[in-house]
């Protein structure tokens, strides 16, 4: 039975749950006065995705919108029915681009002829994708061969990429968010905070009034947000993003309800901002202590991730793998060095390079 406070909320593994339970699928929950929370269904094993649905003035503002699939049209057309009262979207607003968030965008935008609000590194991001129906490029099998991946594991990976499912219907249009600009929202003033590491540029919306936090990816609690490393920028380091991201956010109270995109809304901001950062301390120290002889990434991956299940967990964990690396290789606390092809991982040397050049032809 679960620890219960005085007002009768759930506590668990250090914060706080105002609501035991989600919404059923498609379903909604009001959190906050004109702030409803849409589980809206996903077609794998993270089976949700939290969508919140703000009031304003003669119609709604959705932030963020599902997976580009039947089912998440079909629930929109019944909650647009029955919650929304048949009155008009105004907008959209995207905290990132991955699919399960930008998915529906232009399909909403364009079924109300309203504008979609999001960074302009999202946006960007929006347009780079796997073409459906065609094999991986060179680059796609040379980023996994230097990780230790067979180039038949690769394409299997390739093929999970470029399933329908990830791919967001086109968005031709956008209206710019930055850090710091200001949404005026039925009476409501929401703040953009930037967080980076999972994405590029992600928005998070703070009301510092009502002390609310729509946090999409950038804080989840219980799991953890993929901070990974893809072939698109090989030698990336979103890991450093991600934990100056963290510092970010611990300018935001403490006290505020933090509104995720999965799992349930909860309190504790600064407390789970604790726990992420440890969370990826951890992986570090395990990654340097399995180092002393050179690993490939693969290899690594088995350490940090020992039990995983098909294809798209061994995607999202190689580059996991490799954002630690990366992190690793930058801080001097790696030596990365390629052996016929293949990027090797070792200890590196106090007072040494740590970093092997790389031939740019």
């Amino acid at each position: 039975m679960a620890d219960l406070d005085d007002n009768g909320h759930e506590l668990r593994g250090g914060l706080r749950y105002p609501w035991p339970q989600a919404p059923d699928s498609g379903q909604v929950r009001e959190v906050a006065p004109g702030v409803w929370w849409l589980r809206m269904p996903l077609p794998f094993r993270l089976d949700h995705i939290n969508l919140y649905l703000l009031r304003h003035t003669d119609g709604w503002v959705v932030v963020d919108t599902g997976m580009n699939t039947e089912q998440t049209r079909e629930v929109w057309d019944r909650v647009l029915n029955e919650v929304c009262a048949g009155l008009p979207v105004l907008a959209v607003v995207c905290t990132h681009f991955h699919s399960d968030h930008a998915g529906v965008a232009a399909w909403l935008s364009e079924r109300f002829q309203c504008p979609v609000y999001m960074t302009a590194s999202e946006f960007q991001s929006l347009h780079v994708k796997f073409p459906a129906g065609q094999p991986p490029g060179w680059d796609f099998l040379d980023f996994y061969r230097k990780a230790g991946v067979a180039d038949e594991q690769s394409s299997e990976m390739f093929a999970v990429m470029s399933n329908a499912h990830f791919l967001p219907a086109p968005l031709n249009h956008y209206r710019r968010l930055r850090e710091g600009s200001l949404l005026n929202i039925g009476g409501r003033t929401w703040q953009v905070v930037i967080g980076r590491g999972h994405s590029p540029e992600h928005a998070c919306l703070y009301a510092a009034d009502d002390g609310l936090l729509i946090s999409g990816d950038q804080v989840l609690p219980r799991i953890t947000s993929t901070v990974g490393v893809h072939a698109t920028e090989p030698l990336a380091n979103p890991l450093l993003d991600w934990l100056d991201s963290i510092e970010h956010l611990r300018s935001l109270p403490d006290s505020v309800l933090v509104l995720p995109a999965h799992e349930r809304p909860f309190f504790n901001l600064h407390e789970r901002l604790d726990q992420l950062e440890a969370h990826h301390r951890g992986h570090l120290a395990q990654m340097l202590a399995n180092c002393d002889e050179p690993r490939t990434v693969l290899e690594l991956m088995a350490v940090l991730f020992p039990r995983l299940s098909g294809r798209f967990d061994e995607l999202m964990a190689l580059g996991e793998t490799l954002a630690h690396a990366n992190y690793l290789v930058a801080a001097g606390s790696l030596a990365r060095e390629e052996d016929r092809g293949c990027f090797r991982y070792r200890r590196a040397v106090r007072g040494a390079c740590a970093v092997t050049p790389l031939n740019v032809f």
